[in-house]
């Protein structure tokens, strides 16, 4: 994984570290762990001063040493935690002002949807008075027409039985005539005709 901020010159020097404290390490356990009991003496001894004096004197010059790229690290290292500290705020601020556009768009996708659905029932409505008046008046068509036919059939009832009560009526008659007129009424009647003929 790449630091931000930190350099394989930095990576080495910190390799070195690591190199030079284990190695202090394991010979200043040496020297305190041999320092007593291989003699059978006790208390301090004068190979014992060299080699405390041979440890100040390794620790004096890795701290000398070491103390310029130990600091560079680690102020490397909190310079770059500092950059992805800044670069997460600004990202962080980024998110919600992209989070705040998100929310202002789907409130107004509510509003729009809303606004079609009333679009759709506004034209359902429309549609429906539309559809009513249109089927209103083919009704009244209907009802019109209807009542033309109704009329037609009546006025042709009427004639026809018009047509029957006179025919009736004719026969009545003519029986009626037959029955009730005499020769001389029938001779008179043939005179009157004769004379409107002639003149």
């Amino acid at each position: 994984m790449k630091v931000p901020g930190i350099s394989s010159s930095m990576k080495r020097n910190s390799i070195i570290l690591f190199i030079v404290a284990a190695l202090l390490f394991f010979f200043v356990g040496g020297a305190l762990g041999s320092s007593g009991g291989e003699h059978g003496t006790k208390g301090w001894v004068a190979t014992d001063t060299y080699r405390v004096m041979n440890f100040a004197v390794l620790f004096l010059g890795l701290f000398f040493l070491l103390r310029k790229p130990v600091s560079q690290f680690f102020g490397a290292r909190i310079k770059g935690i500092e950059d992805q500290l800044s670069e997460l705020e600004t990202k962080k601020k980024d998110a919600k002002q992209k989070l705040g556009e998100y929310t202002a768009k789907l409130a107004q996708l509510d509003q729009e949807g809303k606004k079609i659905v009333d679009d759709y029932i506004r034209q359902g409505n429309e549609a429906k008075e539309r559809i009513l008046k249109e089927a209103e008046s083919v009704a009244d068509k209907l009802k019109e027409q209807a009542r033309r036919n109704i009329d037609y059939e009546i006025n042709q009832a009427k004639l026809r039985l018009q047509e029957e009560v006179l025919e009736k009526a004719i026969v009545k008659a003519e029986a009626i005539i037959k029955n009730e007129i005499t020769i001389e009424d029938h001779d008179r009647l043939v005179d009157e005709y004769l004379k409107k003929v002639v003149a």
